[in-house]
């Protein structure tokens, strides 16, 4: 690999990582970046401890991005039978790790 592609690879890198960082300290300051998609917002009051605000962005949409958020916040209301409902519909298993993880997976999955 030559030392552009490094250096280009190095900025993506950088790139995601501040990404995700000004996405969670927002959470912390109160201030949802603006241009987010409705997955993104959903998550943002998740983490804010809005469920039912959350849950309100995404209950009605059917694409597998929002099938996705959707079996997560069900998965976090302790509703499995639900959560598993809305995972098969994403094309996704159900996954082992914590809340956080899948939160920080479907996050950065999303900031890409």
């Amino acid at each position: 690999m030559d030392e552009q592609c490094i250096f280009a690879l190095l900025f993506l890198f950088n790139n995601y990582i501040m990404q995700f960082e000004t996405f969670t300290a927002s959470i912390h300051t109160n201030n949802m970046p603006a241009g987010l998609s409705v997955y993104l917002q959903s998550l943002w009051y998740d983490a804010k401890d809005d469920w039912h605000k959350a849950h309100s962005l995404v209950d009605h949409l059917n694409d597998s991005t929002a099938c996705w958020v959707h079996a997560y916040l069900h998965r976090k209301e302790g509703d499995i039978g639900n959560a598993d409902y809305w995972y098969r519909r994403a094309g996704k298993a159900r996954p082992s790790v914590s809340l956080q993880q899948e939160w920080e997976t479907i996050v950065k999955a999303l900031l890409q």
